[in-house]
């Protein structure tokens, strides 16, 4: 009996033992499951789940935490397919040593119907927490319609091209070949006045043999007694004279080879000058020629009465000279009529060269700046070219909006969506070209209903877009993959490769570079893509600043 109620006893004891290592289990998951919930507690609410087209809903977050951990609130496009209206400034409420952190956002909706706000992430230290996803209804608007009319969405209107800078180009352009014709008139083209040498030499020989003798006459030779200079022009004067008219040896003759020309000419009745002519002629050259040499020093009367003989001998030759004929009259004016079409044709080589000369020039000099294949390309044109040094468009597409620079405006488009997915899913398309185009540019904006467990997978996303241009005729796809942050921090997926395409449907394949950006966030997927020629500087440059251009818009902006 006794040895019965000892091993009652044990068990009893075996059992309180037992019992109280449970109880201390449950007491301690209990502690750690308090301590846990007490490291960070977060609530959401909405003030309401039902509102008019419009109007605002408050959904606010509460955190509870210590005031040691950093606490990261949703932004961006997270709450589609609500618009974010505002984000409010985090109020903080200190609790002994924890922080109370209140963050409340603006939203609203455009359009009726049922949505549901997504799940929000709240990191809090180095934890992820989701708050519930919250139904809410948009009614319409009642309109009395016996007051207020109602119209239909007016149809799209083209807008005039804004006035570019391309008449300034053109003003330069003609103000400098003003210029240049200017200066070729001036001094090519422009009859010029002539100088008393040009009017002199455009005289005929008998008046420019007079004039000659009439500035013999105010020049000081025989005032200061200069012989041999007065007699060396006296004789030039009618050695020139017979040159032109008698003999076209005359300046280079000697004076007796002179003489013995113009005896033969006389015998040969081809110049009708008496003896005394020749004599005087002789006289008066031989003595020249004596003064020359400084062998004889005449006195100045002598040396004016030669200057008179020869102003006389003048007039007996130039009546002695028989008048010509009508065929010798017809020579001559064909002569300087041939003269004058070489004189023209001169002045239009000189013109062409010059003119050559300043375009080959300009050619040079802009190609050693900028580059031969530049300067070939801008005079000869370039469509990628064209694109790149036009007036861009900087605008948003689609919502959530993406910003993004184009040398096109973008135009939307319809693209196909299969029917299963149309009740799930809002798609906005907005175009520059057509897919697989030498150069076109799409913008893609996908809005999910409802967002999928665990995100949305943009490698499934990336697929789809492969697949697609393989049932464009695309195909020999070369792909590269990395990150790509736009200029305002959005982060998200480049691919970029080549591929060959049959744009013509012919048959014929040529290489075309393309580039596709996707943004994820909750629901939403955002398609940039672009296709462009190989091997062309132009179309490199033009991607390059399209991509460097895009910003992903946040809702509360």
């Amino acid at each position: 009996m006794k040895s019965y109620n000892l091993n009652i006893q044990d068990i009893r004891t075996k059992k309180q033992v037992s019992g109280f290592i449970v109880n201390k289990a449950i007491m301690s998951s209990l502690l750690f499951l308090f301590s846990f919930l007490s490291f960070a507690q977060v609530k959401s609410s909405i003030d309401s789940t039902s509102i008019k087209i419009g109007e605002q809903i408050t959904f606010k977050v509460e955190v509870e935490t210590d005031t040691t951990n950093l606490v990261v609130f949703p932004e961006g496009q997270s709450f589609s397919p609500l618009e974010v209206i505002e984000s409010y400034p985090i109020d903080t409420l200190k609790k002994t040593d924890k922080y109370n952190l209140v963050k409340k956002y603006g939203l609203t909706q455009f359009d009726s119907g049922k949505y549901t706000i997504p799940k929000q992430k709240i990191i809090i230290a180095d934890k992820t927490f989701f708050t519930d996803s919250l139904q809410v209804e948009v009614f319409n608007v009642a309109v009395d319609t016996t007051k207020q009319g109602l119209y239909d969405i007016k149809p799209i209107i083209e807008v005039e091209k804004s006035s570019s800078d391309w008449w300034k180009t053109a003003l330069i352009v003609l103000l400098v070949i003003a210029v240049i014709a200017a200066l070729l008139y001036w001094f090519i083209w422009r009859k010029k006045p002539l100088t008393e040498a040009e009017q002199i030499a455009l005289l005929p020989p008998y008046d420019r043999a007079k004039l000659a003798l009439k500035k013999l006459d105010e020049s000081h030779y025989l005032e200061h007694e200069n012989l041999k200079d007065y007699y060396s022009d006296l004789t030039f004067i009618i050695r020139k004279y017979l040159d032109e008219k008698v003999y076209d040896r005359a300046l280079e003759s000697t004076t007796d080879e002179l003489i013995d020309r113009l005896k033969i000419l006389k015998q040969g009745n081809q110049v009708d000058l008496s003896n005394d002519d020749i004599k005087n002629l002789e006289s008066i050259l031989k003595r020249a020629d004596l003064v020359k040499f400084a062998k004889s020093a005449p006195d100045v009367e002598l040396a004016k009465l030669d200057r008179n003989t020869i102003d006389v001998e003048i007039d007996h030759v130039k009546e002695a000279l028989p008048e010509p004929t009508e065929e010798e009259k017809l020579l001559d004016q064909q002569y300087r009529e041939e003269q004058e079409r070489k004189k023209k044709r001169r002045k239009i080589w000189l013109t062409a060269g010059i003119a050559v000369f300043l375009i080959a020039a300009t050619y040079v000099g802009f190609s050693l700046k900028y580059g031969f294949g530049y300067v070939k390309d801008t005079i000869l044109g370039h469509d990628s070219k064209e694109l790149l040094e036009g007036d861009w468009v900087n605008s948003e597409y689609g919502f959530p909006a993406v910003t993004i620079s184009t040398p096109k405006v973008l135009k939307r488009v319809e693209l196909p969506v299969p029917d299963e997915l149309k009740a799930n899913m809002k798609m906005t398309s907005f175009m520059y070209g057509t897919l697989l185009d030498e150069f076109s540019v799409l913008v893609n904006t996908t809005v999910l209903n409802q967002a999928p467990e665990g995100g949305i997978d943009v490698e499934q996303s990336i697929e789809s877009s492969f697949k697609v241009l393989e049932a464009e005729g695309a195909k020999d796809i070369v792909t590269l993959k990395e990150k790509f942050t736009t200029p305002n921090g959005a982060e998200g997926i480049k691919t970029h490769g080549t591929l060959k395409a049959d744009r013509l449907k012919t048959g014929n394949y040529e290489d075309l570079k393309y580039a596709m950006l996707f943004f994820a966030s909750e629901n939403v997927v955002q398609q940039i893509a672009i296709t462009y020629p190989v091997d062309d500087v132009y179309a490199d440059q033009t991607v390059e600043r399209i991509l460097n251009s895009i910003e992903l818009k946040k809702e509360q902006e």
